[in-house]
């Protein structure tokens, strides 16, 4: 048997993450997406190594 004092927090915390929930919900109908996932310069993964970057670097990127 569970005490009351377990039950009310339980309850209370309940409470908060269903309040922190509907906030973030309100904020992203006002604001939206603020900020992307990943940025533009992220590197993103492609298998490839640096030695394959550099065997097709353009001439105009250096030697």
């Amino acid at each position: 048997m569970t005490e009351p004092a377990d039950d009310a927090d339980a309850a209370a915390a309940a409470a908060s993450a269903a309040a922190e929930a509907a906030r973030r919900r309100r904020l992203a109908e006002v604001f939206g997406d603020v900020l992307p996932e990943g940025s533009s310069d992220e590197p993103r993964p492609t298998g490839r190594d640096d030695r394959w970057y550099e065997e097709n670097r353009p001439p105009h990127h250096g030697g």
